[in-house]
């Protein structure tokens, strides 16, 4: 159950702040009240629970430089003014600097817990939206698995975050391995139709008359399967390899489309993975259709875009797979590093998974090299480059960012361990951290 919004009533007369008090606290609001707008400011911020009633006319700071100051501090904080009988234009300025709305004295009790209410809703969407956002920053549950703070992957997660709460239907598109489906589910989990089916169908994987009967039906007295197109109804129905849909299908599929209406009945999440160079999917769909599909669109970026996020990654995938194999994560050279970073990765990820398996198996063994991998996942057993280079700088500090992450992770956060085998001088190492954007509380 939610927990109850508190209410900061700023009010100079005491029997004013107590009968309001009195009356939200009947209706389940968490109230406090202050006599001056100095004492409230001490307590209300941008992470405030709740919203705020506060009188106009009052010594000291008045309603309107409160109100001021609370803008300044969180615009989208509700604060709901009382105003006395005949003042109109004071409202309508308080509004104009950002009031939620106001009460002119006399009011109505039940109009002010309306008000309350109101109020209350647009703060708590704000704070939960607020969260979700954190939690894409700070990569938790599911946004762990895209892992990255390159910019390319900063916007990828605010376009998920963005797309989520919007109730159109999303085309996302991208090359083989770079995570479109992850995309996907992260869409529906970081939405409002978390709590709601989920529902994945490979439009490559089946044949037509098989995918028919799996998107639309009709049901047979022996299916234990209900159509897809129903079985997503209020959630979301992701198609994966849109464009292999038949003529046909894609006319089946805009039509169930145009009889549902609205997107917010059930979205399609719709994947591209054309693998022909210079087609695109709206080449291959029917233009009605793409329109549909395309309402929202967003591109998963290639992994050689996503700078020394490959490191990262790569360490992450090494780790677990030395886990779940019961030895030591190879460690990674200098010259190893920038090898990684100067891959094309054609495979994107799920290339970068390949090779880190293979390199845990080989370093198990006491044996190879992360060079030799990287070329045998090249057809003419060349080394691997790609076409754009970058200065020694940036492979430098990728590299050293990769090593204080490493050293960091393993020794659990302890900077006495890190200073040791670094050998670093206390300062050095907070200075690299500071740049580099490690904090000691994430190995904890």
């Amino acid at each position: 159950m939610a927990q109850a919004m508190k209410i900061a009533i700023v009010d100079d007369e005491q029997d004013m702040r107590q009968s309001i008090s009195q009356w939200l606290a009947l209706s389940g609001y968490d109230t406090e009240t202050f006599a001056r707008a100095e004492d409230a400011l001490k307590v209300l911020g941008p992470e405030y629970p709740g919203i705020v009633i506060s009188d106009i006319k009052m010594p000291g700071m008045d309603g309107m430089q409160f109100l001021k100051k609370l803008m300044g501090s969180d615009s989208t904080l509700p604060v709901i003014m009382i105003t006395g009988h005949g003042d109109v234009p004071m409202a309508v300025e308080a509004m104009r600097v950002g009031a939620f709305d106001f009460l002119e004295k006399p009011f109505n009790p039940d109009r002010m817990s309306e008000l309350a209410k109101r109020a209350s809703h647009a703060r708590r969407l704000t704070l939960d939206n607020r969260a979700l956002r954190k939690e894409l920053s700070d990569g938790t549950q599911l946004m762990k698995k895209l892992i990255g703070s390159s910019p390319v992957m900063e916007r990828l997660k605010e376009d998920i975050l963005d797309l989520s709460q919007a109730d159109g239907h999303v085309l996302i598109e991208g090359e083989t391995g770079t995570g479109k489906t992850l995309v996907a589910h992260a869409l529906h989990a970081a939405g409002s139709r978390a709590g709601k089916k989920f529902v994945l169908v490979s439009c490559a994987a089946l044949e037509e008359e098989a995918l028919s009967k799996r998107l639309f039906g009709p049901v047979m007295p022996e299916d234990s399967q209900i159509p897809a197109m129903e079985e997503a109804r209020g959630g979301t129905l992701v198609l994966e390899d849109v464009e292999t849909l038949s003529e046909a299908l894609q006319a089946k599929l805009l039509n169930a489309i145009n009889e549902q209406g609205t997107p917010s009945e059930t979205r399609i999440i719709a994947i591209s993975n054309i693998q022909e160079a210079g087609k695109i999917c709206e080449d291959v769909l029917r233009n009605d259709l793409f329109y549909r599909l395309a309402a929202l669109r967003m591109t998963v970026p290639p992994l050689r875009q996503r700078g020394e996020d490959i490191l990262t990654l790569f360490t992450r995938l090494t780790e677990q797979f030395a886990e779940e194999y019961g030895c030591d994560a190879p460690k990674v050279s200098a010259q190893e590093a920038a090898q990684l970073l100067q891959a094309p990765w054609p495979g994107n990820v799920r290339q970068l998974i390949n090779i880190a398996e293979r390199a845990v198996l080989q370093a198990r063994r006491g044996s190879g090299t992360i060079a030799s991998l990287l070329m045998s996942d090249h057809e003419e057993m060349q080394p691997v480059m790609t076409t754009e280079g970058k200065p020694l700088k940036e492979y430098v500090e990728a590299f050293e960012r990769m090593l204080i992450d490493n050293t960091m992770r393993r020794h659990k956060g302890s900077i006495a361990s890190v200073m040791d085998e670094l050998c670093l001088p206390r300062r050095t190492l907070n200075e690299k951290m500071a740049k580099y954007g490690l904090q000691r509380s994430d190995y904890l």
